[in-house]
């Protein structure tokens, strides 16, 4: 995985142009100028408002955007939306694909744990606050079934886990047993976080191709080697903020970048399609003028436009360079 800038730094053209440069390179065979180290997704970086930086992937024989997704720190919908039109069951051999790791943290606390829904990802913060941050890419869960928004913390723990189907589930489903063992069957997988809200938790899984997706009744879900990791790190009493936040705004090198996620809509879509229709961001330009303040007149209007119509889910920059970085 590489990500394209000079002396290591993020390089100051957009996400767009970045797209076109690599899609042009690609096509007429020329060498990858400069490379340097994409941000995995579970190594710890210095946050500011954005954090890590665009990397490429070359689809190789049988390769399938799941494989890739998984290999590469993402969920599967993430990986297809920065990607629109590649077929994620047989993308064509030697297909240059935008790994989108380049992102901007959610407006939350930066402390504990930060579950931004819309984007399908879970931060951890360390115990300096700000200072480092680590990401993963979660499954959510489905209509009707949402996790709830606001504050709460872990409050246990668990390695092989006892999943114990609640009322509900076994009123809708009478042959769900009362309890199943940890084990393959066993849907939290080897490891559970249970959080202040009664039924919720982010757990493992044994059906990870549903990461990224919108599968689950509510819990959090992680790919297996990812929940390991989490649960290493997180003690009980750690706090939780769960936040929808489909937009996110940040600045970088003087530059305004926003980053907008399809709806829940689109992403149905996107999984049943491939693809999905444009929607209207209610009040975006709004959004987009109080984060530039009195840099508006810095704005590339055209630019928020365009990611509103596609929503790659990448940041993108919205404005020239205002002289310094906020």
């Amino acid at each position: 995985m590489v990500a394209f800038g000079r002396d290591g730094e993020q390089p100051e053209a957009s996400f767009f142009d970045c797209r076109d440069m690599v899609a042009k390179r690609a096509r007429s065979l020329l060498a990858i100028a400069f490379f340097c180290c994409c941000l995995h997704s579970t190594a710890w970086a210095k946050a500011t408002r954005l954090i890590g930086s665009i990397g490429v992937h070359f689809v190789r024989d049988g390769d399938t955007l799941l494989d890739i997704a998984r290999d590469n720190g993402f969920g599967i919908l993430e990986l297809m939306a920065a990607n629109p039109g590649v077929d994620p069951w047989v993308p064509e051999s030697g297909l240059l694909l935008l790994l989108p790791s380049h992102r901007v943290i959610p407006d939350a606390p930066e402390r504990g744990m930060v579950i931004n829904l819309s984007e399908r990802r879970l931060y951890l913060f360390d115990d300096g606050g700000s200072e480092n941050v680590r990401s993963w890419p979660i499954g959510i869960g489905r209509f009707g079934f949402t996790t709830p928004l606001g504050k709460t913390k872990i409050v246990r723990k668990a390695m092989d886990p006892v999943w114990r189907p609640t009322p509900e589930m076994r009123a809708e489903s009478p042959d769900l047993p009362a309890a199943v063992p940890a084990g393959p069957d066993n849907p939290l997988g080897k490891y559970a976080l249970y959080l202040g809200w009664q039924y919720y938790a982010v757990h493992g899984t044994n059906k990870p191709w549903g990461i990224g997706r919108q599968i689950s009744r509510g819990c959090i879900r992680l790919y297996p080697e990812d929940i390991a990791d989490v649960f290493q790190v997180v003690d009980v009493g750690m706090k939780v903020t769960v936040v929808d936040q489909p937009v996110k705004l940040g600045w970088k090198d003087g530059r305004l970048y926003l980053e907008i996620h399809p709806s829940r809509a689109q992403l149905s879509a996107l999984e049943s399609e491939g693809k999905f229709q444009t929607e209207s961001y209610d009040g975006l330009m709004a959004l987009v003028e109080a984060a530039a303040g009195e840099h508006k007149n810095k704005l590339n209007r055209s630019a928020v436009s365009r990611a509103e119509r596609e929503r790659l889910g990448v940041p993108v920059a919205v404005s020239t360079p205002v002289g310094s970085a906020q």
